[in-house]
Formats: structure tokens, C-alpha cells, sequence
């Protein structure tokens, strides 16, 4: 298509070039998704399970999981690591076996084909009036002719022994084809990763979090029915999606990164339990992620935005 023809719209078909430029200029119909508030993930909410913690841990990485389900998830993986070692120890003596066979079927043609030159060299003496055209190497004990080389036209060789006992591959079962080859298991590792960021997780390096509840006096049921259920331990200032926070690791409070600026980093000392911190000991909580299945969608939700729907 020409220059000039990508801007001709007088046509009767409606081109991709057409539906393209009209799709950037209108904002519908692509793949990027612009969600609203109520989509995204609360910051007291666990990542496997995106309902609030009733025992909150946090990993090094700032990922809030709920106790029990970050517990079964590393024991689901530490079986199915143990599934994979074992097939994969399995795999390890068949190969070892099937080489183990290989070697002495060799040894075992290796002696076939001696003893079958061993056979063809003549011992006992020859009459030179009787065989006297013959040489004395072409012949065998029994006065036949035979050949120099061992090789003998009635006696069956290897390869052909060989390829009798194969199996012939059958085109009807996938696993019998002639291009069908045996899957090869890699030897699994023994780490646990965390889902959210996946880098090593081990049961020791979970935080028990503590929130502050902004009302004491209500239960877990009304809490979690308001939209402001948490404060900062320190400052007493609401938490929410839009705020910073994090989690100090000796007493488990959650703070903002704001008190964390002004008030914490001055003095370096847990203002909750009177431990001493370090920069490790200063957990951010990661923020933001959905409960789609849908990757690559660009989030550009807002709480101040609208909703568009695409």
C-alpha cells in the first residue's frame, strides 16, 4: 500500500491501517487496561490468597502472606521437589543400567568375533597331494574354504542379529514413532521460591506483622468491613493503598515510610520494642497487584482516576 493510500478512506473495506490509527486516536480496543480502584489488591490483603491476614508474615522482599497459606504452599513445593528427585534418580539408574548392558553386549560381540576367527585358523596337518591348490590359511578343519578376513557366509554377524532384535516403530502410538525420543529429566533444584518475587524462601526468614487497628473496640468482622482499618504504630496516621509502609522486624509494627524518614532513621532504634534497628531490619511492603490471571496488562489505576473501561 502506498503513502497516499494508507489515508484514503473512501474505500469499501475497512483496512488495518485504518482501524489501528483509529484505535490509538480513540483509546478503545487495545490491549492496555486502565483499572479502577476496586481492582487492585488492599495492602493488608496476602498475595496467594488476596484476603486480609488474620496472621500476617512478611518475607525479606516485603511480600505480606497470610501464615497458613505461605506454610502450605512451601510444603506443596518441598513434596513436588521430592517427586522430581526421585523420577530423576530413577532416570539416573536406568541410564546407568542401559549403559551397564551396552558395555557388555560390546565385550560379548567382542568375543563372538574371536572366537569366530580363532575357528577358521587351521590345526591339523594338510595332505599337499590332495590340497595342493589350496593355500593352507582358506582352509578350515573340515577341508571347506574359507575366507582371510573371519568372515564366514553361513554364520550370522552381529549387526544383523542386532537389528532383528530391535523393535519395529509403530506410526499409531506417539511414543513408538521413529522420531519420538525419551524425555530427559534435569535434576531439580532443592530451593523454595517465593511466588511474588521468585527468589529463595526459607520458614526463617518470615516476619510476623502486627497492625494497629484504627479502633480497637470492634471486632475482626467490622474492621474489615471499613476502608480504614489500620494506623501507624507510631504516628497513628491512616494506612491505605496510597501510603508507604513498612514493617519493623524485631517487633513486627507497621509504620509509614514517612515516620520511617523523619522519626526512625534519626535515632535507629525500634520506637516498639526499644531494639536497636539496621537497614534490614526496616521491611517496605510492597504495594499494588491484582488477582487477573492476565499478564502484561499495564496497571494505570489511580485513586484519584475514573474508570475507563476498554
Amino acid at each position: 500500500m502506498t503513502r497516499h493510500g494508507k489515508n484514503c478512506t473512501a474505500g469499501a473495506v475497512y483496512t488495518y491501517h485504518e482501524k489501528r490509527k483509529d484505535t490509538s486516536a480513540s483509546g478503545y480496543g487495545t490491549q492496555r487496561v486502565r483499572l479502577g480502584k476496586d481492582a487492585i489488591k488492599d495492602f493488608d490483603c496476602c498475595c496467594l490468597s488476596l484476603q486480609p491476614c488474620r496472621d500476617p508474615v512478611v518475607t525479606p522482599d516485603g511480600y505480606l502472606y497470610e501464615r497458613e497459606a505461605i506454610l502450605e504452599y512451601i510444603l506443596h513445593q518441598k513434596t513436588e521437589i521430592a517427586k522430581k528427585m526421585k523420577a530423576y534418580e530413577k532416570q539416573k539408574q536406568a541410564l546407568k543400567s542401559e549403559r551397564l548392558l551396552e558395555s557388555r553386549s560390546e565385550q560379548r560381540d567382542k568375543i563372538e568375533k574371536f572366537k569366530t576367527k580363532e575357528n577358521s585358523i587351521v590345526s591339523k596337518p594338510i595332505n599337499p597331494f590332495t590340497a595342493g591348490d589350496m593355500s593352507v590359511d582358506s582352509l578350515s578343519p573340515n577341508g571347506s574354504a574359507t575366507s582371510t578376513d573371519g568372515s564366514d557366509d553361513g554364520a550370522p554377524s552381529s549387526s544383523s542379529g542386532s537389528a532383528s532384535s530391535a523393535k519395529l516403530p509403530s506410526f499409531w502410538i506417539p511414543s513408538l514413532t521413529p522420531e519420538a525420543k525419551p524425555s530427559v529429566l534435569k535434576k531439580p533444584a532443592k530451593t523454595v521460591l517465593c511466588p511474588m518475587s521468585g527468589r529463595p524462601l526459607k520458614l526463617n526468614d518470615l516476619v510476623s506483622v502486627r497492625f494497629t487497628p484504627l479502633d480497637s473496640s470492634l471486632d475482626r468482622v467490622a474492621l474489615l468491613t471499613r476502608q480504614d482499618r489500620y494506623v501507624c504504630a507510631v504516628t497513628k496516621d491512616t494506612l491505605g493503598n496510597s501510603v508507604p509502609c513498612a514493617v519493623l522486624r524485631p517487633s513486627g509494627a507497621v509504620v509509614t515510610m514517612e515516620c520511617v524518614e523523619k522519626l526512625i532513621k534519626k535515632d535507629m532504634v525500634d520506637p516498639v520494642s526499644g531494639e536497636e534497628l539496621t537497614e534490614k531490619d526496616v521491611i517496605q511492603l510492597q504495594r499494588g497487584g491484582t488477582g487477573f490471571a492476565g499478564s502484561g496488562i499495564e496497571l494505570e489505576a489511580r485513586e484519584s482516576r475514573p474508570v475507563m473501561q476498554a
